[in-house]
């Protein structure tokens, strides 16, 4: 049985939460330079050129690089050999890491009571993804989520006839819809298979692989590259004002499903793609 200390864990979740939130990931960065050469539009390189410069001022001024600072959502790989010495459990130690964490960098607090309105006041609670794996490793991904990305989501449950025209349209069709709203260009997150609440949490894990890494299953591989095409073809582009950057990436998840069933959810991050991962 390996230990891990409560306050160990919080403060490397307090770190991640400032960190992610001042540095953008080099991945992300290579994407935006990416799209600048193949993007069309002056405007369109202009926006990405400001992103860039948005990351550099954010990184070396240490501050937000966007205002809003997201929704903390946590994906947990807990080593079945692994137990938590200290004042409280695993999901309190993240949580007070998150509150300590939006406190200290001075990040925005964006959790409240959904029809009150009334805020938490530190950014908790947090949204927690439990996985009990072989072992004595502890992992934790943390990622920023954006509410207006998160707000042009969607899943939905396809006949099994629609195929995977079905899916590929499925998809198109809700980027052409959010335009502007998740804040282009996009990094766009599949889900597909399993149930509705299955096929919605892997595309939010989905977002969690680097911009530029291929998919490992060719037909998976093949198919974002097809999405990513389409997509760029819509001519949103950066921030929603015309050019080919609609969207840095696709990325898939894929599980069996029922055989009366086709779920399917698309989960959209914005240009911020903020995430940091801790291995313990």
């Amino acid at each position: 049985m390996r230990f891990i200390s409560f306050n160990t864990i919080k403060e490397k979740i307090k770190k991640a939460c400032i960190e992610a939130n001042y540095i953008l990931g080099e991945d992300v960065l290579e994407g935006f330079r990416r799209a600048q050469t193949e993007e069309d539009s002056p405007l369109g390189k202009e926006i990405l050129t400001q992103l860039i410069e948005n990351a550099r001022i954010a990184r070396e001024e240490k501050i937000p690089l966007c205002q809003d600072t997201g929704l903390a959502v946590f994906f947990v790989e807990l080593g079945d050999k692994v137990s938590i010495e200290g004042k409280g459990g695993l999901r309190e130690a993240i949580n007070e890491g998150v509150r300590e964490g939006y406190r200290e960098g001075y990040l925005r607090k964006s959790v409240c009571h959904p029809f009150s309105r009334k805020n938490t006041g530190d950014n908790t609670p947090a949204i927690i993804h439990w996985e009990i794996v072989p072992g004595e490793q502890l992992k934790i991904t943390f990622c920023a989520k954006g509410g207006g990305s998160e707000n042009m989501s969607r899943a939905t449950m396809l006949k099994p006839s629609d195929g995977l025209a079905g899916v590929e349209d499925f998809v198109v069709n809700r980027v052409w819809e959010a335009q502007a709203n998740p804040c282009p260009p996009i990094v766009v997150g599949l889900g597909i298979g399993g149930t509705i609440e299955r096929a919605t949490l892997l595309a939010k894990k989905s977002l969690l692989t680097p911009i530029g890494q291929e998919n490992p299953d060719p037909e998976l591989a093949k198919l974002e590259k097809r999405l990513l095409k389409r997509i760029n073809g819509l001519g949103i582009g950066p921030a929603g004002l015309g050019g080919r950057a609609t969207a840095l990436d696709v990325h898939i998840i894929m599980e069996p499903c029922h055989i009366a069933s086709l779920p399917v959810a698309v989960n959209l991050n914005c240009h911020s793609s903020r995430h940091k991962e801790i291995v313990f």
